[in-house]
């Protein structure tokens, strides 16, 4: 019932109040397990890939400007970004349930390079997602399959950043 897909509709903009009640109508008896999701999100975050805020910081110290697109829910977009003081170093954040656009829909990465003035391969776009990845060189950018903060440091400096 609490699907990645059920949960996906949030990134995409839709408020937990309304796919929520829609759960709940479908699965009256588990109505205080769905409301818990809402309330306890927080929880389902393992945490930040380790090394990884290391290189945002390497990158923030040799003055690279740093954007970001995520797939995130607005609602809980709000209570996630206090937990992650390494937001800060972003210079902006499009995030998808504000835009009501996702990855990998071209129209984000659209969105992104106008927003962020950015051309053909003026940006590296870093992604866990091979389909975000591919979106992103359609678009124009270099871009690089996250698997391990170690492959992640060889392939930037394979693009020239010192790291």
């Amino acid at each position: 019932m609490v699907t990645r897909q059920w949960h996906f509709q949030h990134d995409a903009g839709r408020p937990f109040a309304e796919t929520s009640a829609e759960l709940i109508a479908a699965y009256p008896a588990e109505a205080e397990l769905i409301r818990a999701f809402g309330a306890r999100w927080l929880e389902t975050f393992a945490g930040p890939t380790a090394g990884t805020h290391a290189i945002v910081q390497a990158l923030a110290d040799a003055q690279v400007p740093q954007f970001a697109i995520t797939n995130f829910s607005a609602e809980f977009w709000q209570i996630f970004q206090p937990t992650a003081p390494i937001l800060q170093i972003f210079r902006d954040v499009i995030i998808s349930g504000r835009e009501h656009l996702v990855k990998p829909d071209p129209a984000i990465f659209a969105l992104a390079r106008q927003r962020f003035a950015l051309g053909d391969g003026d940006a590296v776009f870093i992604d866990d997602n091979a389909a975000n990845v591919d979106a992103a060189r359609d678009a124009g950018w270099h871009g690089i399959h996250f698997r391990t903060a170690p492959q992640l440091r060889r392939d930037l400096r394979q693009l020239g950043f010192a790291l």
